[in-house]
């Protein structure tokens, strides 16, 4: 496995690749949902890319910057044992230069859900993203559907700006009792952890009210809101049921609707989505 510290590296290392190249971009601290889209990025493509790279124009909040979880070491270790060929591991200054001024903003998708409650999280994601594909150049790229606002918003960046690049979801991996894997996860105390699968639990009765029958948007929303305040602990900042695409809320749910949630536990900030779709 190769490490480029640089754009110039990268660049460099790519030129030398024949056949298709699979990148999974990610912020580090990784797990097991992670490392189930490099495996499905090596199953797809002759080469495997991943980054390492805690986007600081993605993080409102420098606490929340400062707190992420790091540690380098460890995966990189996990990414060779996965037979990944190239990580690209940049310095911030390496991606934003001291007078960098351009930024890629994707509209409309990004007003509801994380966008409203994340100002700005959106424009550093898009904004990376595209500085990512443009250094990396793959033919495939590879995101989880625990991200689900996160996903739709790549897709149309990369449908608007015409990248010739496939998105590939994966499903969210979860833990045995059913919380989805996150890297926040480990910043959780013991009886946080207990508690956040209070998310979880909410979506699952989404999911039994829309099985039953139930297609009334507000309904299934007030129901997944009744679970959670059941926990102390919790502290909502959305409950939503929206259209799978324009992520608009709504009223009744005719085919399909992205049920997701955004929960604080402990002054962890969670989030978790599931698909409700007719048969």
């Amino acid at each position: 496995m190769r490490i480029a510290a640089t754009v110039a590296e990268m660049r460099a290392v790519r030129r030398d690749m024949t056949g298709d190249v699979g990148f999974v971009p990610t912020l580090g601290a990784l797990h097991e949902g992670h490392l189930s889209l490099v495996r499905a990025a090596r199953e797809q493509n002759q080469h495997t890319v991943a980054s390492i790279f805690v986007n600081p124009t993605q993080f409102g909040d420098p606490d929340d910057f400062a707190s992420y979880p790091r540690d380098p070491e460890r995966d990189l270790a996990l990414l060779r044992d996965e037979g990944v060929d190239i990580v690209f591991l940049p310095e911030s200054a390496e991606i934003y230069p001291a007078d960098a001024s351009t930024f890629v903003e994707v509209e409309h998708i990004t007003d509801t859900l994380e966008g409203e409650h994340r100002p700005g999280h959106f424009r550093g994601v898009a904004t990376v993203v595209t500085k990512l594909f443009q250094i990396v150049r793959p033919q495939r790229a590879y995101f989880g559907r625990k991200d689900a606002q996160q996903l739709a918003v790549i897709r149309r960046l990369v449908r608007d700006l015409h990248f010739d690049i496939e998105i590939v979801a994966v499903p969210t991996v979860r833990e045995p009792d059913g919380l989805a894997m996150s890297s926040r996860n480990a910043l959780l105390s013991v009886s946080d952890r207990q508690a956040a699968l209070v998310l979880s639990r909410a979506l699952r009765r989404a999911e039994e009210l829309f099985a039953a029958g139930e297609r009334d948007g507000e309904t299934l929303r007030s129901a997944m809101r009744g679970i959670i305040a059941a926990e102390p602990q919790a502290q909502v900042d959305y409950v939503s049921v929206a259209d799978t695409e324009t992520l608009r809320e709504l009223a009744r749910v005719e085919h399909a609707a992205l049920a997701s949630l955004a929960v604080r536990i402990g002054g962890v900030r969670l989030i978790d989505n599931v698909e409700l779709k007719s048969e």
